[in-house]
């Protein structure tokens, strides 16, 4: 017979058996409807938001307000540039006063009564009373051929102040729930682990897709072919069930109570480190004391002194440290930014001037049942088949062999894939313009205008799209897992608003290099002469100059990022020495 001490070692031995042959618990295990009803509220928000930007440039370009081509461009970049800058401003007011919860859902309010702007002047009645009538606009005489210099103006934005009075508040809305609802979703299984995160995050990013895709889809086919103002209403439609999903769902979701904001403190830690801050520092001390001797010898005492009770603490200090190394790896990342936001702008005004076929013969049908978002669909549709099998079988495969590269490493493989898409957009560019100068051009209808393309079929854009899709895999999602996995709890908040802020920089810098490029003086996108189009400008030239400038920022990146892990190592033997110690 056994004795006991055996039987008690047989038990936890066979149970540990047991335990190997079950499948292991999924990390969502009791938080499923917390997270399919954020994942939810995110596809309709990403449905609504797709809906409004897809066809912004078309809506602003077209007859309903005859916008030029780059003026049209210029206002989508600065929409989707306000929409990421604004976010640490809705991260702010959820750390310091409401809470993420309260935040998502004022923000959410804010979102839907704008939004209901973009329906209201695509009526008649709406657009008389909110803009007044649209000004009959004389035909400018064209440029002479032997004429040194070309300095006609485009017609000014009819219906300007209201547009992006709206679309700036729109943008604040969007920036606030952008902050926030992605912070709040990974509260929801952020004590599960690191991977718990990493797949939450997955499956975030699928759902950005799905909504994409349904606006792409449904929403732009809709605008382009039907109607703007049905097309404009989904878009609202889609923010009201979200906010009601979102406020059903209170019971089941993790909340976190404002904790405080740190940013005044990493404010004024930033201006003590910087060389004014000291030097300021030390000439208030030296007023102080009264002392004659160099201010160098009588500086303040030291933070966390008894001298100094209101200062940072400690762990103040250690945040600022954090922020300071991951800035850097953010900052690097604003020229891939430039490229990325191309997609919704450039890229699509590329698409109205190629070839756009009709794939119902003998229809009334104009060519813009394919509408030019079609490319689109590829970069969003390839997204939604990837993230299922990246998250069952791809990533499980790599982490077992320990080949699952870094949250880093991930980023940089998206910048040289959006560095790919950008050089294929301007070699398209390039040979569509051989088209156009022998003036081998067709004309097409697409909604109520008509565009003279050249004969180059849009399928053409498929892999500029399909290259900017896979980096957004390889960049964005690994870049929101950095910046909250790498951050200090009491910041994540703020840091996942610096993400989208930096991303927002990257959009408004390609705004601001599109408008220093459609300048009258020699500007490559300068061509008032045909209004509208973007036949007589060198859009080429423009995506090369970012391709050229990401090139650089790929290296430095690299550089930065390998110096970052190197840091991180350093500070985890640290910590392995003290505990051993």
């Amino acid at each position: 017979m056994a004795s006991p001490a055996f039987q008690g070692e047989q038990k936890p031995l066979l149970g540990r058996e047991e335990s190997l042959n079950r499948p292991a618990p999924s990390p969502f295990e009791g938080r499923k409807v917390a997270c399919a009803a954020v994942l939810l509220v995110e596809i309709l928000e990403r449905a609504a938001f797709f809906g409004i930007v897809s066809n912004l440039v078309l809506y602003l370009n077209s007859s309903n307000f005859n916008w030029g081509g780059s003026q049209a461009s210029r206002a989508a970049l600065l929409f989707l540039g306000a929409s990421y800058l604004l976010s640490p401003i809705g991260g702010w007011l959820a750390d310091a006063y409401l809470g993420r919860y309260w935040t998502i859902a004022f923000s959410f309010l804010l979102y839907l009564l704008t939004a209901c702007l973009l329906p209201a002047v695509a009526s008649r009645d709406g657009q008389l009373w909110l803009c007044g009538e649209m000004p009959a606009y004389p035909i400018q005489p064209s440029c002479q051929k032997g004429g040194k210099t070309c300095k006609q103006q485009l017609p000014s934005q009819y219906c300007g102040p209201i547009m992006y009075s709206g679309l700036l508040l729109l943008a604040l809305g969007v920036s606030s729930v952008k902050a926030n609802l992605t912070a709040f979703g990974a509260d929801q299984v952020t004590d599960r682990g690191r991977d718990a995160t990493r797949r939450f995050f997955n499956w975030f990013y699928w759902s950005i897709n799905i909504g994409a895709v349904f606006a792409l889809l449904v929403v732009a086919f809709i605008q382009q072919n039907i109607d703007f103002l049905i097309g404009y209403a989904i878009p609202a439609a889609c923010l009201a069930l979200a906010l009601l999903v979102f406020l059903l769902a209170a019971p089941v979701f993790v909340t976190k109570p404002a904790a405080g904001s740190q940013v005044s403190t990493m404010l004024h830690l930033a201006l003590q480190s910087s060389c004014c801050g000291q030097t300021f520092q030390k000439l208030t001390t030296k007023i102080r004391t009264g002392s004659p001797q160099p201010a160098i010898e009588v500086t303040g005492p030291p933070l966390g002194t008894r001298h100094q009770p209101a200062g940072p603490t400690q762990d103040d200090v250690s945040n600022f440290q954090v922020m300071a190394k991951i800035l850097p790896v953010l900052l690097t990342l604003i020229p891939y930014w430039m490229v990325y936001f191309q997609m919704q702008s450039t890229y699509y005004l590329q698409g109205l001037h190629l070839f756009i076929p009709n794939i119902f013969d003998n229809s009334h049908l104009n060519s813009s049942i394919f509408s030019a978002p079609v490319d689109r669909d590829y970069t969003v549709s390839g997204g939604t088949q990837y993230i299922p099998l990246k998250d069952r079988f791809i990533d499980p495969f790599l982490a077992k062999r320990k080949l699952l590269p870094s949250a880093l490493k991930r980023m940089a493989i998206g910048m040289l894939f959006g560095l790919g898409s950008v050089i294929i957009a301007g070699v398209l560019e390039t040979k569509r313009l051989e088209y156009v100068n022998n003036n081998q051009t067709i004309s097409q209808q697409i909604g109520k205008d008509v565009y003279n393309a050249a004969p180059l079929s849009i399928w053409w854009q498929i892999p500029q799209y399909l290259l900017i899709g896979i980096s957004e895999i390889f960049a964005s999602i690994p870049g929101l897992e950095f910046a909250y996995s790498e951050s200090p709890k009491s910041m994540q908040g703020a840091i996942m608003g610096l993400f989208f802020f930096i991303s927002g920089v990257g959009s408004l810098l390609g705004s601001g290099l599109l408008t220093l490029l459609s300048l009258p003086d020699n500007g490559w996108m300068h061509c008032p002469e045909d209004f509208g189009n973007i036949n007589k400008c060198r859009m080429d030239y423009y995506f090369f100059l970012l391709a050229g400038i990401q090139t650089v920022t790929c290296v430095l990146f690299v550089w930065i990022s390998i110096r970052y892990e190197c840091l991180r190592q350093n500070s985890c033997l640290q910590c392995t020495n003290r505990e051993g110690n």
